[in-house]
């Protein structure tokens, strides 16, 4: 098969070369950029705040750099998007809450502050949902106005969809960065949790949050996730493997583990038809398939998802208490009602309860690796999304098909190979913690191998 391609994307990782030799300079990518801003913005609303001025200043200082062969670091010159639940010294972070308009943290988010000092264009604040797991904003598709772009990360996502940007910030604690790459046809990247820094966000869940990355390339989510590893670390973690310039080889894998969920129970017959034709386009490349219909080991493990999986939202829930629990006493009904019923979900739960849900989740990790050690797979394959976007924006899409890899907090990707009907989504591949650069070797091939079938 041949992979889809995305027509609107613009890669900072294939332009670094022209600006390095002068065919191209950072303000002439940042143009690129504005355009389409200008052309897309006002059908797809992914900005929050959008400083143009402050970021054609940057554009032209690091301009200057690359003139003198003295670029800061692999991200000097590249337009990022902020995801608006990460703090910005220069513009307001507002969570998609009344309570919050306005509000300015005076600071940098870690991540933010790496990528700045690295010379990257803080473009603007990307759309969230509330606080990242309530209510939408206005955010739409960029391949069909009427529907979802996904979140929580549903600006960001919508902007490297369309080719406002090449690369933002997302956050995944269930399913808000894999999600909303896949509805918009861009590579979504959560890495192991804890291997970027989270300071400077706003928390939900201390344990399951992931800082994420989605781009127009595997190199531009390589690119910016590496530089943020780099540049500040993640303190107790230290640094996300394989982190650098150059993105990982590309490796191909022995053997995959296929994950069927209960999220097959959801897809359609053109999403069921365009996966199958992944797997059957890496089976004839030479990657050994393996799943539940040939190997009782994943029967098992599938059916110890099954049984335990829902106990990640008990997970987010009973880590949600602070700060939301003096934000519902202070505010009310100016906070969302899915927040006040994972309260109430909270509420119901003891210390015993959630002593025996971080149990579970322990248990999944560890049978999660002696499955792919047993079997000698290098990753699981899957959906990232149960499909394209859906119609609508009350409802951003189910996420059975990701809060696995969110609730075991190990890296994955969605990559945009498949669609249907003109619509987008992603291949997710899911990896062991502490293998992102494994896993990203994976994923190189993949891409490299779907292109040129």
């Amino acid at each position: 098969m041949k992979a889809w391609r995305n027509p609107y994307i613009v890669s900072f990782a294939r332009a670094v070369a022209d600006f390095k030799s002068g065919r191209q300079t950072p303000r002439d990518f940042l143009e690129r950029c504005i355009a389409n801003v200008n052309q897309y913005e006002a059908r797809v609303k992914a900005f929050v705040t959008l400083d143009r001025k402050a970021a054609r200043t940057a554009a032209d200082a690091s301009t200057k750099r690359y003139r003198a062969g003295q670029p800061l670091s692999l991200v000097d010159g590249c337009p990022v998007g902020i995801k608006d639940i990460m703090a910005t010294k220069d513009m307001p972070t507002q969570m998609n809450s009344p309570v919050f308009k306005g509000w300015q943290s005076g600071q940098d988010a870690a991540c933010v502050q790496a990528l700045r000092q690295g010379g990257a264009i803080i473009f603007g604040k990307t759309v969230t949902t509330e606080f990242a797991i309530g209510y939408s904003g206005p955010t739409t598709n960029p391949f069909d106005a009427s529907r979802t772009p996904g979140g929580s990360s549903s600006g960001t996502a919508a902007a490297v969809g369309s080719g406002m940007m090449p690369v933002g910030l997302g956050t995944q604690t269930q399913g808000s960065t894999l999600r909303p790459a896949s509805y918009c046809g861009a590579v979504g990247f959560k890495p192991t949790v804890g291997a970027l820094n989270m300071a400077g966000i706003h928390p939900l869940s201390a344990t399951t949050d992931h800082l994420g990355i989605i781009g127009a390339t595997l190199g531009d989510v390589w690119r910016v996730a590496s530089q943020i590893s780099l540049g500040i670390g993640s303190p107790g973690y230290g640094f996300m493997n394989g982190a650098g310039e150059s993105l990982p080889i590309a490796v191909q894998p022995r053997k995959l583990i296929r994950l069927y969920t209960r999220g097959w129970t959801e897809i359609d017959s053109n999403t069921a038809a365009a996966f199958e034709e992944v797997i059957e386009s890496l089976t004839a490349a030479g990657v050994e398939i393996v799943s539940k219909d040939n190997e009782p080991r994943v029967a098992a493990f599938e059916a110890a998802l099954e049984r335990d999986v829902d106990s990640a939202l008990d997970i987010v829930a009973y880590e949600m208490k602070w700060p939301f629990q003096d934000y519902i006493a202070r505010y009310g009904k100016q906070i969302g009602q899915r927040i006040h019923g994972l309260l109430e979900r909270a509420a119901k739960m003891s210390p015993a309860d959630y002593l025996a849900v971080l149990e579970k989740r322990r248990s999944i990790r560890a049978q999660c690796r002696e499955l792919a050690a047993a079997v000698g797979a290098d990753a699981y394959v899957t959906l990232a999304s149960s499909g394209p976007a859906i119609e609508g924006f009350e409802f951003s899409g189910s996420r059975s098909f990701i809060v696995p890899g969110s609730w075991l907090g190990f890296p994955a990707f969605s990559l945009p190979v498949m669609n249907a009907d003109g619509l987008p989504f992603g291949l997710q591949l899911l990896g062991l913690e502490h293998h992102d650069d494994n896993l990203c070797s994976t994923a190189h091939w993949v891409m490299q191998a779907l292109a040129a079938g």
